[in-house]
């Protein structure tokens, strides 16, 4: 997972998904393409046991305005997002690390499953699990690595103010209940942004697709009935490896 300047090699939660952090650290370690490259290595890298100090990329998005959204779920908690905004803060590669508290069901797996980052000051939500008051932190720190966590009165205006816009835009979930409710489970906030305005999404979502035209949000539909029984959208199966700075 690569956040601005660097990249963590996550520990994962699960056990069948163990292996991956030591098939990324052995390729960010030996492959021709990255061996002895100046690049940053947040998390990960160390011989050490984590312990339940995991975090998955699923969960985090990095929103630009030198800050960064973490969700804790099931598979990322509260020592991962501590750990991961330490090495960041350290390192000088973001300025904030906003937290927010997800339900631990499969069904919201990821934040991503829920909330993505569509436009500089849009967002995709699915309110049964983000509704308004959601638990929210704002975590900051320097370069001695020190955190510290402040909780927040809301979300909305929390990431309002680290991205610097007037008013947060959400476009929740098409949809009456059952119809968000397949739709989300179905990946329908699972979109992947390729410039802002821009993503790309399942074309089966047709209620959430069409409040994102609505709202001006341009969708590049995709066929996506057998990938998503793996439970995965657009932006779970990407790793955007550049990003132009908003």
């Amino acid at each position: 997972m690569l956040v601005y300047g660097g990249v963590s090699i996550n520990p994962m939660a699960k056990v069948a998904r163990q292996r991956e952090t030591n098939h990324l650290r052995a390729i960010y370690r030996w492959h021709p393409t990255f061996a002895g490259q100046d690049f940053i290595k947040y998390f990960g890298d160390e011989p050490l046991a984590y312990d339940h100090s995991t975090i998955e990329g699923g969960d985090v998005l990095v929103i630009g305005k030198g800050a960064v959204l973490i969700g804790m779920s099931e598979r990322t908690t509260p020592q991962g997002v501590e750990h991961l905004a330490s090495s960041l803060f350290r390192h000088g590669q973001a300025k904030q690390v906003i937290a927010l508290e997800l339900p631990k069901d499969r069904s919201c797996m990821h934040l991503d499953t829920v909330m993505t980052h569509m436009r500089e000051d849009t967002f995709s939500v699915y309110p049964n699990v983000i509704p308004d008051d959601v638990k929210c932190w704002s975590l900051t720190g320097d370069e001695s690595g020190r955190v510290k966590a402040t909780q927040q009165s809301s979300y909305i205006s929390t990431i309002e103010k680290a991205l610097q816009v007037d008013k947060l835009n959400l476009i929740t979930t098409g949809g009456d209940n059952f119809e968000a409710e397949r739709e989300q489970w179905n990946d329908a906030n699972n979109v992947l942004t390729v410039k802002p305005g821009v993503v790309i999404g399942y074309e089966r979502n047709t209620y959430t697709n069409e409040k994102y035209d609505k709202a001006g949000i341009t969708v590049l539909p995709i066929p996506g009935d057998e990938l998503g029984r793996g439970r995965g959208g657009a932006r779970c199966m990407s790793c955007p490896i550049e990003r132009d700075g908003i």
